[in-house]
């Protein structure tokens, strides 16, 4: 068995100053996604300058932070919120969702797009392969803040991990596997799909499939929330419920979008 680095989340300190590692990850995060958008500009059929794709990026970024949050407290802790609103606006205290960071990046990419004049759906398309090893960067600042940690397993698997901080128990890291589906696997799967002409929405509907197959497997590592549990069956949880809908809306986007024979091709 394997024992969880106690690993300082504080990457670096300048006097009161702290930039713990987690802070780390999200801009390495957004510089690897301006990094692929500015590669991605280059074969795409309307162009992109480098003003427009900082531009997205910072949206992006602003829908990030705020859908996150907000996804949490809905999502997650709801309970707390009406017992202390002004929780909500304690993000120190740590609680980011994914689902509604991608509800808070939607939302601000319509906005973008609509103030510069493009299809809401051309410009989520050019984006999304560069949002998945973001993911993965995320996750991996997970494991090194020893959070969201996974399940009980037995001490026979070779790479089970005790995690003291919670208990003596042989465990899943499953942020390393969410490190490795949804930033790698995925980034795989969407790059290697979007690197030919799609019909538009495509690459979005690849993008939501994939994701939500992923983040459905891969809870029945993690342990759930202590404050929710299990929400139905005994087994489902919060994450495979707000990931099923994003199978069947990647499915039927698919679906549309090859059904379009006027479609506009996006690469």
């Amino acid at each position: 068995m394997l024992v969880f680095p106690a690993i300082d989340p504080v990457a670096l300190e300048l006097g009161p100053l702290k930039v713990h590692w987690y802070g780390v990850m999200y801009l390495l995060a957004f510089a690897q996604a301006w990094g692929l958008a500015a590669y991605r500009a280059k074969s795409v059929p309307a162009p992109w300058n480098n003003d427009q794709i900082s531009d997205l990026i910072f949206y992006g970024a602003v829908g990030v932070v705020l859908g996150g949050r907000l996804g949490y407290v809905l999502f997650y802790n709801f309970s707390h919120f009406l017992q202390e609103p002004l929780w909500l606006f304690k993000v120190w205290e740590g609680g980011m969702s994914f689902h509604g960071g991608l509800l808070g990046v939607i939302a601000a990419l319509i906005f973008f797009s609509y103030k510069e004049q493009r299809h809401p759906v051309d410009v989520l398309d050019f984006i999304a392969p560069a949002v998945p090893l973001g993911l993965g960067l995320g996750r991996l600042g997970n494991f090194i803040g020893g959070e969201l940690w996974g399940r009980p397993t037995t001490a026979d698997l070779p790479w089970a991990m005790i995690f003291p901080h919670v208990d003596n128990l042989p465990r899943h890291p499953s942020q390393l596997y969410q490190m490795f589906l949804e930033g790698l696997v995925l980034f795989g799967i969407v790059f290697w799909f979007s690197a030919k002409p799609r019909p538009r929405a495509a690459v979005i509907g690849v993008w939501l499939l994939s994701y939500g197959c992923i983040r459905f497997v891969e809870e029945f590592f993690r342990q759930p929330d202590a404050q929710l549990n299990f929400i139905a069956f005994d087994w489902l949880t919060m994450g495979q419920a707000l990931s099923a809908p994003m199978v069947v809306a990647g499915i039927l986007i698919l679906v549309w979008a090859y059904r379009q024979k006027s479609s506009v091709v996006s690469q």
